[in-house]
C-alpha cells in the first residue's frame, strides 16, 4: 500500500487524479483530474460498497466527497472509469468514477499501533471471523493529530468504525455492511501570500485561528447477487445518516465583524440499485447486455451559510430545508463482431426532482421567491468500439455523453438572499459531451501500458468563490483535450516500476473577465513509484506527484509543486512487523494549493487581490507497528 499522509489520497489510485487539501484534515480533498478543479468532488462520480459518497446540495460545496470515513486496510479493490461512457455511474461522472469495494473476504486479526511528528496517533484492530454461517469482517480505528502548524492546533478526533457480514460467493450472496464514522477537528486554511512576504505570519500561520468543523456519517447497506431465467441479478440498498458543521474564513476582515462563517448541512438519504443481465446470440453476434434502475432521495433537514465570529452566531445568511430525488434506468450493451472486433452501447433515462423551502435570508423577504420546486430530465448515451489487434495490441474509441446535477438552492432562487436583487436561477442538469482514442499494449506479462488522447466539453462551468468557500455556476461552456500515458513494469519476483503522466488544455468557450483560461486546471500531471518486496521480510515503496505550473483568476500564475513520499517495511516473523512513512520526504515547502481572490487584513484599507496558498506540510516521520494474532 502507498504512503498516505491523507485517507482521500487513496483516489490518487486512479492514473491522473491529484488529491490536495486547502484547509484541516477533517475536510473533505480538494481534487484534480483531467484538466478539472473537482472542487471536493463535482464531476467525480465515488461509491463505496454502492452506496454514493457525493453529496448533492451540500452546505460547503456541490458534489462533496469526504473520505475521511474509510479504513484504507479494509479496501478491497477500487474501480475506476474516465470519461461519461458507463451508463451505471451517472450524475457527477463527467471526468470519471471511482467505485471503492470494501474487503469481503476473510483478513487476518490486527492490531496496528502508529504513531508519529506533529502528535499523530493511530489505533487500528481489524479482523474477520465465521459467524451467522458467513464470514464477519470488522475494523475499528481510532487517529489524534495536531499538526504542524504555528498557531492551529488541529486536534483531530477520527474514529471510524466498520462491520459487514457476509454469505455465499462474488456470484451469488448477500452482504449486510455498516460503517460509523465521527470526526472534530481545527483547520489551518489557506493564507494570502502578502501575509507571510510580510512576516505577518509563516508559510506555517493562519489569520483566523478559531476555524475548524465536525462531522459525522452512519451507513447501512446491504447487496445481493443471485440469477433468474434470464442471466446474474444484482440488488443494492443504503440509508445515510450526516452530518457536517463547518467554520471558515478565506477573507478575513471585508466586514466589519470579520468575514469568518459557518456551513451546516444535516441530512439522511436513502436508495438503492437493481440490475438484470441478459446474454444472447443474434445470428453470428454475441450480445451481453445489462439493465438497470437507480433511486436516491436526499432529505435535508438543514443546509446553510451563516456569518460568525469565533464560532459564534451573528446572523443567518442563507438557511434552507431541501428534499432531492433522482429516478433513474438504463441500459449497456457489449457486441462480438469478430474475434477481434467489439462494440458497446448504452442508454440512459434520469429525473430529477428539486424542493426547497427557504427557512431564514439576511433578507427575509426574499424567502418565499427562493422556496418552490422544479424538476428535470436527461437522456445521455455512449459508443464504443474495441480492436485486438493481437495479444500485445488493443485499439479503442469512445463518445458519450453525461451530466451533473446543480445545487437545488441554485436551481430554485430568483433573488439574491442578501441583497434581493434579481438573480438567474441555475440550470437543473449541466451535460457533458466526451470522446476518446486509445491504445492499452501488453507487451510481456510483466509489462503493459496505455496511451489515450481525450477531449470533454462541458455546458457550464463551476468554478470556486473565495469568499462564500464554495463553487458558482458561471454559465459559461467549457472545453478540454488532453493525453494521459501510463506504463506498469514488474521487475523479477520482488521489484515493481510505474509511471503516469496526464497533460490536459482547458478553455472557457467565451472569455470570462478577458480571460479564456480555467483557473485551477492543472496541466502537466506526472506520478510514478518504485517499489519491493523481498523474501526476507523487506518491503517498501517510494512514490513521487508533481503538477506543473498552473493558471490562477486573472492571469496570474501558480507554481506547480513535488512531493515525494516513502515507505519502509519489516516484518520480523509472521505475527510482528513494523512500518515506517517518510511523508514529504525531501521537506519541501511546495504549494499543496493556490487560489487568486480578494480578501483584507486586519489594518488594510480595502480589499486586495492576492495569492492564497495552502503550504505542504513538513516532512513527518510515522511508524506502525503491527501484530497479527
Amino acid at each position: 500500500m502507498r504512503p498516505l499522509l491523507r485517507v482521500g489520497e487513496v483516489l490518487e489510485t486512479v492514473p491522473g487524479l491529484v488529491a490536495t487539501q486547502h484547509s484541516g484534515s477533517g475536510k473533505a480533498n480538494q481534487f484534480f483530474l483531467r484538466g478539472f478543479n473537482l472542487d471536493h468532488g463535482t464531476d467525480f462520480a465515488t461509491h463505496v460498497d454502492g452506496m454514493p459518497v457525493n453529496m448533492r446540495s451540500h452546505g460547503h460545496g456541490q458534489d462533496y466527497t469526504d473520505l475521511n470515513f474509510l479504513i484504507p486496510k479494509l479496501v478491497g479493490s477500487i474501480e475506476f472509469t474516465k470519461g461519461p461512457y458507463d451508463a451505471a455511474r451517472g450524475d457527477f461522472a463527467g471526468a470519471g468514477s471511482a467505485h471503492i469495494n470494501v474487503a469481503s473476504r476473510p483478513v487476518d486479526t490486527r492490531l496496528s499501533l502508529g504513531g508519529g511528528d506533529f502528535g499523530f496517533r493511530r489505533a487500528l484492530l481489524t479482523g474477520s471471523a465465521d459467524a451467522a454461517g458467513g464470514t464477519f469482517i470488522y475494523g475499528v480505528e481510532q487517529q489524534d493529530y495536531a499538526g504542524a502548524w504555528d498557531r492551529i492546533d488541529e486536534d483531530v478526533d477520527r474514529k471510524n468504525l466498520w462491520l459487514k457480514q457476509s454469505w455465499g460467493t462474488a456470484e451469488s450472496g448477500f452482504d449486510i455492511t455498516f460503517m460509523g464514522y465521527d470526526n472534530t477537528w481545527n483547520s489551518a486554511d489557506q493564507i494570502p501570500e502578502r501575509a507571510v512576504r510580510s512576516g505577518l505570519i509563516s508559510d506555517l500561520g493562519s489569520i483566523d485561528t478559531t476555524v475548524g468543523g465536525e462531522s459525522s456519517r452512519y451507513c447501512l447497506s446491504s447487496s445481493w447477487r443471485g440469477s433468474n431465467a434470464l442471466g446474474a441479478v444484482r440488488a443494492s440498498a443504503y440509508a445515510i445518516d450526516y452530518d457536517m458543521n463547518l467554520y471558515s474564513n478565506f477573507s478575513y476582515f471585508i466586514e466589519p465583524d470579520g468575514d469568518q462563517f459557518q456551513q451546516l448541512d444535516d441530512r439522511t438519504l436513502f436508495g438503492g440499485q437493481v440490475e438484470q443481465d441478459l446474454d444472447f446470440e443474434l445470428g453470428s453476434v454475441r450480445l451481453s447486455n445489462t439493465f438497470g434502475a437507480q433511486l436516491r432521495t436526499d432529505i435535508i433537514d438543514g443546509v446553510g451559510l451563516r456569518s460568525t465570529r469565533e464560532r459564534e452566531f451573528l446572523a443567518d445568511i442563507r438557511f434552507d430545508s431541501v428534499d432531492q430525488s433522482s429516478v433513474s434506468t438504463y441500459w449497456q450493451s457489449e457486441a462480438q463482431w469478430t474475434q477481434s472486433l467489439r462494440s458497446t452501447a448504452s442508454l440512459r433515462y434520469d429525473r430529477f426532482d428539486f424542493d426547497v423551502t427557504s427557512l431564514a435570508a439576511a433578507d427575509p423577504t426574499t424567502l418565499a421567491a427562493n422556496s418552490g420546486r422544479k424538476n428535470d430530465s436527461v437522456v445521455s448515451g455512449s459508443l464504443g468500439l474495441i480492436y485486438t489487434v493481437d495479444d500485445s495490441l488493443e485499439l479503442y474509441a469512445n463518445i458519450g455523453q453525461g451530466f451533473h446535477s446543480n445545487d437545488a438552492r441554485g436551481v430554485i432562487s430568483r433573488l439574491d438572499p442578501v441583497s434581493a436583487e434579481a438573480i438567474d436561477a441555475a440550470d437543473p442538469l449541466v451535460k457533458t459531451l466526451g470522446s476518446e482514442i486509445g491504445a492499452r499494449l501488453f507487451l510481456t506479462e510483466r509489462l503493459n501500458a496505455s496511451l489515450v488522447l481525450w477531449q470533454l466539453d462541458i455546458d457550464s462551468e463551476l468554478l470556486f468563490v473565495g469568499d462564500a468557500g464554495n463553487t458558482e455556476d458561471t454559465g459559461v461552456g467549457s472545453e478540454r483535450h488532453g493525453l494521459e500515458l501510463t506504463g506498469y513494469y514488474q521487475i523479477g519476483n520482488s521489484w515493481s516500476v510505474d509511471l503516469e503522466y496526464a497533460y490536459a488544455n482547458s478553455r472557457f468557450e467565451t472569455p470570462i473577465d478577458g480571460f479564456d483560461d480555467i483557473p485551477d486546471a492543472l496541466e502537466h500531471v506526472v506520478s510514478g513509484g518504485i517499489g519491493f518486496q523481498r523474501g526476507d521480510g523487506f518491503h517498501g515503496y517510494l512514490r513521487l506527484r508533481h503538477f506543473g505550473d498552473y493558471n490562477l483568476d486573472g492571469g496570474v500564475d501558480a507554481e506547480g509543486s513535488t512531493l515525494l513520499n516513502a515507505r519502509l517495511g519489516y516484518a520480523f516473523n509472521d505475527r510482528l512487523s513494523i512500518t515506517v512513512d517518510a511523508l514529504n520526504m525531501l521537506d519541501s515547502n511546495d504549494r499543496d494549493i493556490q487560489y487568486f481572490y480578494e480578501s483584507q487584513l486586519r489594518g488594510e484599507p480595502a480589499p486586495v487581490e492576492d495569492r492564497h496558498f495552502h503550504v505542504f506540510e513538513p516532512r513527518a516521520i510515522r511508524a506502525y507497528l503491527e501484530y497479527t494474532f
